[in-house]
C-alpha cells in the first residue's frame, strides 16, 4: 500500500518534503523537555495523508503558496494535538504501534505537550494573518470534539440510529480531512463556492473512510487491528446499527447484552459478529461507503484534468480499498 501512496503523492512530493522541514520548525521550543517530545512525536508520523490532500487541493485550484504550507503546518500541529489529547482520554498506552506521549511522560505532561501544540499552530496563523485558514480548522477542533462527546453520551445505550451515527463520524472523523480540502482551497485564494466543493468532497472522502474502518471489524486481513475490537470496546459501527435495527426485540436485547457485558467472551463476539453479516450489515455499509465514495468523485468531475485530479480521485479510492 505505500507505493500506491508514493504514486498519489508524486504531483506534490517536493512540496511534502519541503513542508516536513517547515513543520519540524513549527514545532520547536527552547524548553529541552517540550523539544525532546516534539522529537519523538514527529519521528513517529502516520501515512501524512491531512498535508497531502491540503497540497492536492491547493493544486487542483491553482498553485501551492506559502500559505499552503502553513495550512497543512496549522491542520498538523491541531490534529497532532487532539491525538495526544485523545489517548490521554482513552487510556491508551500506544500510538501506530509506538509508546504514546502519556505512557512515556504521564497524563499530566501528555495534557501540556497538547496545549503547546495548540498554541503553536494558533499562533503560526495569527502571526500570519491567516485569518480564514484558522476560521476552517477551529471548526473542524470543534466539530471533532462535539462528535466525541456526542459518542460517549450515545454510547452508554448502545442503541443508537444511522442519523445519530451518522452526525458522530460526520463531526469526529469527516470533518478534518473536510478541513484539510477547504484549507486547500482557501490558501489559493480561491471563490467561496469552489472552497466549500473542496469541503464538501473531504467530508464525503472522510465518511467512506471511517465506513472503511468499520467493516475491518468484521473480516480478517492486514488491517492494523483485531477482528471484533470495535465490539470489545463497545463501539457502535454501521454493521451493527443495522442489524440491531432488523433485529427483533429479544435478538436485540441479547446483541446489546453481549457487547456491554460479554464483549471479551470470543465466543459470544463471534455470535454477534456472524448475526450482524447474516443480517446484511456488512453488504449495507458497504453499499454506503461506495456512495460517499462516488459522491466526492463527482465533485472532482467539475474540476479541469491533471496530476492533481488524478492523485485527488487515486486518493479517494485508496481510502476505501487499503487493507489497514
Amino acid at each position: 500500500m505505500s507505493k500506491i501512496v508514493d504514486q498519489i503523492k508524486k504531483p506534490v512530493a517536493t512540496e511534502m518534503e519541503l513542508f516536513e522541514e517547515k513543520f519540524k520548525q513549527s514545532m520547536k521550543s527552547a524548553v529541552p523537555l517540550l523539544d525532546k517530545i516534539t522529537h519523538y512525536i514527529i519521528k513517529r508520523k502516520g501515512k501524512q495523508l491531512r498535508p497531502m490532500f491540503v497540497f492536492l487541493c491547493s493544486k487542483l485550484c491553482g498553485e501551492v503558496t506559502e500559505s499552503s504550507y502553513r495550512a497543512a503546518s496549522l491542520i498538523e500541529l491541531l490534529h497532532t494535538a487532539t491525538l495526544v489529547h485523545d489517548d490521554v482520554v482513552d487510556d491508551s498506552n500506544l500510538r501506530r504501534g509506538f509508546f504514546s506521549v502519556n505512557a512515556l511522560w504521564k497524563n499530566k505532561i501528555a495534557v501540556l505537550v497538547g496545549d503547546y501544540l495548540l498554541s503553536r499552530g494558533l499562533l503560526l496563523s495569527v502571526e500570519n494573518e491567516e485569518h480564514q485558514l484558522l476560521k476552517i480548522v477551529s471548526n473542524a477542533v470543534r466539530e471533532m470534539s462535539e462528535g466525541e462527546l456526542l459518542q460517549i453520551e450515545k454510547a452508554r445505550r448502545l442503541d443508537i440510529s444511522e442519523e445519530v451515527y451518522f452526525d458522530i463520524i460526520r463531526q469526529k472523523t469527516a470533518s478534518l480531512i473536510a478541513s484539510c480540502c477547504a484549507a486547500g482551497a482557501q490558501s489559493v485564494k480561491a471563490d467561496a463556492d469552489v472552497i466549500e466543493k473542496m469541503r464538501l468532497f473531504g467530508e464525503y472522502t472522510g465518511i467512506a473512510f471511517q465506513l472503511k474502518d468499520d467493516l475491518f471489524d468484521y473480516g480478517s486481513g492486514d488491517i492494523g487491528k483485531p477482528t471484533g475490537i470495535d465490539i470489545k470496546e463497545q463501539k457502535m459501527t454501521l454493521p451493527l446499527i443495522y442489524a440491531l435495527s432488523k433485529a427483533t426485540f429479544m435478538v436485540k436485547r441479547k446483541l446489546i447484552h453481549i457487547v456491554k457485558n460479554n464483549n471479551n467472551d470470543p465466543e459470544k463476539v463471534k455470535y454477534v459478529i456472524d448475526y450482524v453479516i447474516t443480517s446484511g450489515g456488512i453488504e449495507y455499509a458497504q453499499k454506503l461507503m461506495l456512495n460517499y465514495r462516488q459522491r466526492a468523485l463527482d465533485i472532482l468531475s467539475h474540476f479541469k484534468d491533471g496530476e492533481a485530479k488524478t492523485s485527488l480521485q487515486q486518493l479517494v479510492i485508496y481510502t476505501t480499498e487499503r487493507t489497514k
